[in-house]
C-alpha cells in the first residue's frame, strides 16, 4: 500500500499479478473462437494482459466504497446550502456484455450537520462502477451510499452515459446517451428543493 497524496488515503499498488492458466486458457478460447490465432506474434501476451485489465475494470469488488464517507467534518463556517460534485468521470462495464459504458455523474447532497471532502464523493461513484454494472443499479447505488452514510437532508445523482452494448453492437447507434437519476430525502419530497439542485447541476 501507498498513500495517496491528495488526501492521505492509503492506495494499493500496481504490481503484475499473476495471472492462474484456467483464466489465460479462457481468453485464449475466445481469441481462437473469435477467429485469430492466439499463438501468432501479436496476441501472445494478450491472454494475460486482458486478464490483468478485467482484474482492474473490476477492482470496485474489493473495496467498500462506503469506507470513503467515514470522515466527516462538522465545522463548516455555518454553511447549510448543496453542495455539487458536477461531471465526474467514470467508466464501467455492462453486466449483460461486458462492453464499456463511459459518462459522467453529478452528485449532490444537502447536509444535515456534517460534510465528506469532496474527492470522497467521486471515491465513492468509482468504487461501485469498477463493477460488472447496470447503470440504474449504479445510479441507486451511489445516492443509497452516500443517504445510509452520510445522513444528509437530501441527496441527488445523475448519471449520462453512453452504453458500447449498444453503440458499438446491435442496433449500433454510436451519439445515444442514456440518463438516470435518483433524488432522495428533501430533493424528491420538495419540489422547490428538487428544481434548485437539478438547476445546479444543469438540467
Amino acid at each position: 500500500m501507498t498513500q495517496d497524496p491528495e488526501d492521505g488515503d492509503l492506495v494499493a499498488e500496481s504490481p503484475k499479478i499473476p495471472v492462474p492458466d484456467e483464466v489465460a486458457d479462457a481468453i485464449r478460447t475466445l481469441i481462437r473462437w473469435s477467429g485469430d490465432d492466439p499463438e501468432r506474434e501479436g496476441l501472445l501476451d494478450t491472454p494475460k494482459r486482458v486478464a490483468r485489465a478485467w482484474k482492474e475494470y473490476c477492482s470496485g469488488y474489493g473495496e467498500d466504497p462506503a469506507r470513503h464517507l467515514y470522515r466527516t467534518f462538522e465545522e463548516v463556517g455555518g454553511y447549510d446550502n448543496v453542495v455539487l460534485l458536477k461531471d465526474i468521470p467514470f467508466q464501467s462495464h455492462c453486466e449483460h456484455h461486458m462492453a464499456p459504458i463511459i459518462g459522467k455523474a453529478s452528485i449532490a447532497y444537502l447536509p444535515s450537520d456534517r460534510v465528506v471532502g469532496i474527492s470522497k464523493l467521486a471515491r465513492v461513484l468509482q468504487g461501485f462502477a469498477r463493477r460488472l454494472q447496470v447503470q440504474e443499479r449504479l445510479t441507486a447505488q451511489v445516492a443509497d451510499c452516500i443517504w445510509e452514510h452520510l445522513k444528509p437532508q437530501g441527496v441527488a445523482v445523475v448519471i449520462e452515459a453512453s452504453h458500447a452494448c449498444m453503440t458499438a453492437r446491435g442496433v449500433r447507434t454510436p451519439g445515444v446517451g442514456m440518463t438516470t437519476s435518483r433524488v432522495l430525502g428533501c430533493f424528491r419530497d420538495d419540489q422547490r428543493s428538487r428544481r434548485e439542485v437539478m438547476g445546479l447541476m444543469g438540467y
